[in-house]
């Protein structure tokens, strides 16, 4: 993690702060060309509310239902519900990654042009995909579109760790201009 984030938490946040120093750097997300935006939704629709252990099964399963394992909106228009079903996905996943592929397809969203948006503007984009809430919107910014400052409220892991840690949550815009980095921090801090 660049100095200057951990110089930043260290002015503003002891409780972080020190949380980095006990979970050890967290590596910064790059961003991602947006040819590969299709294949991080569907991983991101695959693992909502999953364990990361049971969406890495789910995605290494899914991934085994196309050639070579490249991803395309078109497979999977062409895959049958219970094609999609048998790698252990529930049928309301099965018509999110349906409803993604349609807008693929169909040119109904500019994958491009995302990267030139806002964070409000990404994920009023992307929530218009019936599947794609808040949540995943996030994550796409912080993973996808390397967005340095998203927090992700209704995150159970982050509710999670502030409770761990805090006596009171803090509101998280002490930690702006990186809040992606406190969420990266405090996700890492349940692991130890």
């Amino acid at each position: 993690m660049d100095a200057k984030i951990q110089a930043y938490f260290q002015r503003n946040d002891p409780v972080i702060y020190s949380l980095l120093k006990k979970v050890g750097d967290v590596s910064s997300p790059k961003a991602r060309h947006p040819r590969q935006y299709f294949r991080s939704l569907c991983s991101d629709i695959i693992s909502q509310q999953l364990s990361g252990r049971v969406a890495d099964v789910f995605w290494k399963r899914f991934l085994n239902l196309f050639p070579r394992k490249q991803v395309t909106a078109s497979r999977i228009l062409a895959l049958s519900n219970q094609e999609l079903r048998g790698i252990g996905i529930s049928n309301s996943k099965v018509a999110f990654l349906k409803s993604l592929a349609d807008h693929v397809v169909n040119k109904k969203i500019d994958f491009p042009n995302l990267a030139n948006l806002s964070e409000e503007e990404v994920i009023v984009e992307l929530t218009k995909i019936k599947g794609i809430g808040r949540w995943t919107a996030e994550m796409f910014l912080m993973f996808s579109l390397a967005r340095p400052d998203v927090f992700s409220a209704g995150d159970q892991g982050l509710k999670n760790a502030i409770k761990k840690h805090y006596p009171k949550a803090p509101n998280p815009v002490i930690w702006s201009p990186y809040r992606t980095y406190a969420c990266l921090i405090l996700w890492k801090s349940l692991d130890q």
